[in-house]
């Protein structure tokens, strides 16, 4: 787990690469900073509404990197790594990541999810839960489904042939499953 030190300097250098970031056309989903033995390892998390390519993500780099080499505009930077080397990582998210935001939601419609709701109000018993098998073993707060559309307050999700329209508030947790051959797929 990350120091509460690391993680005051990971939302400060957050905060000052937000706009590094969106020069690029991308959208800064996160900073981690940690140990990677002599040196400090900061690993900055991006996406676009359009997917991230290598070369994206290689000018991403080197506009950020651009940002912790200039000791002179990064003072947040030299709080964070110091004046010692670092190692620097450019990545988009894992397929893992929960889906937080409306715009993680928008990038991801047709994907199958797995959500998990913080209460069932509005959502059809019937469409709700993993084992519907044994009424004592359903979660009717889990649902899995295909996404339809999204918005900023809204996911539509297409559970067994049934649209459920959910607030993003109502849900606790969700992420996407990973699916090697989608239904709709040929051979």
């Amino acid at each position: 787990m990350a120091s509460p030190t690391r993680q005051a300097a990971a939302l400060a250098l957050k905060e000052s690469l937000a706009d590094v970031v969106a020069g690029q056309g991308a959208d800064l989903e996160d900073v981690e900073i940690s140990a990677a033995g002599r040196r400090t390892r900061i690993r900055v998390v991006v996406d676009a509404d359009a997917g991230i390519d290598l070369d994206a993500i290689a000018a991403i780099s080197q506009a950020v990197s651009a940002v912790l080499d200039d000791r002179d505009s990064a003072a947040t930077a030299l709080e964070v790594i110091g004046s010692g080397p670092y190692t620097l990582e450019v990545t988009s998210p894992g397929v893992d990541r929960p889906l937080t935001l409306p715009r993680h939601w928008r990038r991801n419609v047709s994907r199958l999810v797995e959500v998990t709701l913080t209460d069932t109000e509005g959502v059809d018993s019937e469409s709700a839960g993993a084992d519907t098998s044994d009424p004592g073993q359903r979660d009717d707060r889990l649902l899995m489904g295909r996404i339809v559309a999204a918005n900023d307050t809204t996911v539509t999700i297409d559970v067994d042939g049934q649209a459920q329209d959910i607030p993003l508030v109502s849900i606790a947790h969700a992420i996407v499953r990973i699916e090697f051959r989608r239904p709709d797929e040929g051979r």
